[in-house]
């Protein structure tokens, strides 16, 4: 069984597709691409699609993953061409590798966010920024399924910087009005803290409030460097495997298992 990994967008009016929504469309585009899927067993099989910490619905992303179990090989570059041609534009397949490495989900352990504050001077952002990395804790509520839940938001945050510039894609809100940028590091931690939590640790810590809606977008998400504060590309071991000629996962799967 071989088993790819997969890096996909989320992009332009497509940030508003829930995760449902993209399950149903990936289904669809592996039918149309005739991808020879592995499924489970059982009453109800369904195909063999392990997705890992997607974005909320409403954010953009540029770094978003999976893994797929085929019961045949592929090559990885071209299943990602015939893939991204079957999926809408928006929902776009950009990169692609045959997973060498255990544990996917375990490398995404941060995430770099990009947040568009339209109608916000630059430096009324850059006070905001500086009086919430300057506070020991900033205390946030969010409706939780069990009611509203209060949890420090500031502790999460690795890094939190103000600028004029924006990095990821500018389609979506082009405007000539004041616009501040927001460039945030933020660790995965339990309880989960969202951008929307650091903003309203802004509007608490420095009554920063935003008149249109923020447009999010997740720029990256890997392995936290702690020594030089970057988030590390999730899918590079694989690749440096590959060069190395190490066994892939499901090689190894099987010469570890019994003759």
């Amino acid at each position: 069984m071989q088993r790819i990994r997969l890096r996909y967008t989320k992009r332009g009016r497509l940030r508003f597709t829930s995760h449902r929504d993209f399950q149903r469309a990936f289904e669809r585009a592996l039918r149309r691409a005739e991808v020879p899927m592995a499924y489970s067993a059982g009453f109800t099989p369904h195909p063999k699609v392990s997705y890992a910490n997607a974005a909320p619905t409403g954010t953009g992303s540029e770094a978003e993953y999976l893994e797929i179990a085929l019961t045949a090989e592929r090559d990885p570059d071209k299943l990602r061409e015939l893939l991204d041609e079957s999926m809408p534009v928006g929902l776009d397949i950009v990169d692609a590798v045959e997973a060498r490495t255990s544990g996917l989900a375990d490398r995404l352990t941060a995430s770099v966010w990009e947040l568009r504050l339209d109608g916000v001077a630059p430096e009324d952002a850059e006070r905001a920024v500086a009086a919430f990395n300057a506070a020991e804790s900033v205390e946030v509520q969010r409706m939780a399924k069990n009611g509203l839940r209060t949890f420090d938001a500031r502790s999460a945050v690795a890094s939190l910087e103000a600028s004029s510039e924006t990095i990821g894609p500018q389609a979506d809100r082009p405007t000539d009005q004041a616009c501040a940028i927001l460039r945030l590091v933020v660790r995965h931690v339990t309880p989960a803290v969202r951008p929307d939590d650091v903003l309203s640790g802004l509007r608490a810590v420095a009554d920063l409030a935003p008149p249109v809606a923020v447009a999010v977008t997740r720029l990256a998400q890997g392995l936290f460097d702690e020594e030089t504060g970057t988030v590390t590309d999730p899918l590079a071991p694989d690749r440096e495997a590959a060069v190395t000629g190490n066994p892939t996962v499901a090689e190894a799967a099987a010469a570890k298992a019994p003759a």
